[in-house]
């Protein structure tokens, strides 16, 4: 099974750019072509939040048009930048989005690897939480099944990145959220978005991964008096490929096309 995870596309309404500089709907197209490009297609795309910028239903709107020629099935999650109730209204059709709560959970059974959706997100707030009744909800959803390889989908990281002005707006809860993954070894990856960068750490005893955006990059500082910076780095994806032998391995792409595969050796 190919898993391609893209996060952090930041859609705004055709016309508008990021910073005034960056087409953000351009770059996720581009990154819709790269996935439809490959040889095997993914099985099935994952976004893991601030899919728009503003909230608006224009914006999911746009996005929706972006994704629609994807040859591959897309389950969405809430970020910080997405509001709920315009993300489900667009996005109802697709059958995934049930309101538990106050919030966007959901499961997806009928794949090899089982993907539990958690729904970080506190509205108007940069930060995340899994607080008390979105932990009940993921410890009786993994539950279920420990049989299963599972990926969970959250979209604020669970551990701390060292860029200051990011991990200050990380996922509140970790330390519990980790004692429901400790008591469910099928978790084979923490999927996240939130920092525009590819990012790894063991946690848990498993391991929990940030993809890079589709859009920009976080700048990369480690100096905790560093401002909030953006770069123009490639845009990125991840593509996690697992089969029942070798479990599941992650590998980053970038959306440019990287040209042919060419031989280490010739003949000549």
């Amino acid at each position: 099974m190919l898993i391609a995870q893209i996060t952090d596309t930041h859609i705004f309404e055709p016309g508008l750019r990021a910073f005034g500089r960056i087409d953000t709907g351009a770059r996720l197209a581009a990154c819709v072509a790269r996935l439809n490009g490959l040889d095997p297609r993914p099985d099935v795309v994952v976004a893991t939040g601030d899919l728009v910028d503003k909230g608006s239903e224009a914006e999911y709107r746009h996005l929706e048009r972006i994704l629609a020629p994807l040859k591959a099935p897309v389950f969405l999650i809430p970020g910080n930048h997405d509001a709920r109730e315009p993300l489900r209204a667009v996005f109802a059709g697709e059958g995934y989005l049930h309101r538990n709560g106050d919030f966007l959970h959901y499961t997806v059974e009928n794949f090899p690897v089982r993907i539990v959706a958690a729904d970080t997100v506190i509205e108007g707030e940069p930060g995340g939480t899994l607080d008390r009744p979105r932990l009940a909800w993921l410890e009786a959803r993994l539950a279920e099944d420990r049989t299963r390889p599972t990926i969970l989908l959250m979209h604020h990281p669970p551990f701390a990145t060292g860029i200051v002005h990011m991990d200050a707006m990380n996922c509140a809860g970790a330390a519990d959220l980790a004692a429901v993954i400790a008591r469910n070894p099928q978790v084979e990856r923490i999927l996240c978005g939130h920092v525009h960068r590819a990012i790894q750490a063991r946690f848990a005893g498993t391991l929990a991964m940030i993809a890079p955006s589709t859009a920009f990059q976080v700048a990369l500082d480690f100096d905790p008096e560093a401002p909030a910076r953006w770069t123009d780095e490639p845009a990125g994806f991840v593509l996690h490929y697992w089969t029942k032998e070798g479990g599941l391995s992650s590998h980053v792409c970038t959306v440019a096309d990287p040209g042919p595969k060419r031989p280490f050796r010739t003949e000549d």
